[in-house]
């Protein structure tokens, strides 16, 4: 008398989607990442009680702690921004400058900034951060 059972039953989980559903959460948080920070020098801006944003031609002149200046998110030395301003100029005579200066640097670092802006005639701008936290 045999009583074992003549089918034996296996378990088996079925992955082949697994990888297709792996790939576009991968894509997805990819792409979300580059999109979610665009500004990539992280600074800390002053506090303001008053929020503007502009919709002109803008170029972006940031400067962090340590003095290091970018021009539209791109490195550049001190003395190459005026004549990098010139060039903006030249190709738009409605320039609007935006100052994204760290609270951490002198007063006297930012009028440098702002001499080069008014030897120019170009309106400048300073960012500051809005009372909610968000950059204005």
């Amino acid at each position: 008398m045999n009583l074992r059972k003549r089918t034996k039953i296996t378990a088996e989980v079925a992955t082949s989607s697994m990888n297709d559903i792996m790939f576009f959460l991968m894509l997805f948080f990819l792409i979300m990442s580059t999109l979610l920070n665009p500004n990539v020098v992280k600074l800390t801006l002053p506090n303001s009680k008053h929020n503007q944003t502009l919709r002109q031609k803008e170029v972006t002149i940031s400067v962090t702690k340590e003095l290091q200046f970018y021009v539209n998110n791109v490195p550049v030395e001190f003395e190459k921004l005026e004549p990098l301003l010139k060039t903006e100029l030249a190709k738009s005579k409605d320039l609007t400058v935006i100052l994204r200066c760290d609270s951490g640097i002198t007063v006297q670092n930012l009028v440098s900034l702002l001499e080069i802006g008014n030897k120019l005639k170009v309106k400048m701008v300073l960012a500051t951060k809005a009372p909610n936290g968000t950059n204005g």
